[in-house]
């Protein structure tokens, strides 16, 4: 099975610190995260962290179970699929943040999955429509961080 890998990036005029807070904040998911229509820690978690694992569900209705398999605040989060729709073999997903100026941090999207057969043969339709949603979900953080209060 070919794995598949792209990733997706997006400058924020905010604080790196503030930015990664905010994506890892399970309350405050579904206020930017325009992809999905559920985001909760399960398990007794309250708040992200290695080892803690989330269930989301995009507004297609599939849903997935994943595991933080590193969160290095304020620098780096990856997670990995415990359970999720059967097209996929495998996913893995990392969220970088770095501070490229004072006010501004560069956030990078990078997802590698392979698919099971039959789902294969529509590799490039599904990474499409995955890197389309990807870079819409940036495009959603940016605005909200930009343009709306985060701490109110």
């Amino acid at each position: 099975m070919e794995q598949i890998k792209f990733t997706e990036t997006i400058l924020i005029n905010e604080k790196v610190d503030a930015v990664f807070d905010y994506t890892q904040d399970y309350n405050s998911r579904l206020n930017w995260d325009t992809f999905l229509k559920k985001a909760e820690l399960i398990e007794g978690a309250k708040q992200a962290g290695k080892g803690v694992k989330a269930h989301c569900v995009a507004k297609n209705g599939l849903g997935m179970v994943t595991e933080y398999v590193t969160y290095n605040r304020p620098r780096v989060t990856a997670i990995k699929m415990t359970k999720g729709p059967y097209l996929f073999k495998s996913f893995f997903g990392s969220w970088t943040f770095k501070q490229v100026a004072n006010d501004t941090t560069e956030v990078i999207f990078l997802y590698s999955f392979t698919l099971r057969f039959p789902f294969n043969l529509l590799t490039n339709f599904i990474t499409t429509n995955l890197q389309t949603n990807v870079k819409q979900r940036l495009i959603d953080l940016k605005n909200k961080l930009e343009n709306e209060s985060i701490n109110a």
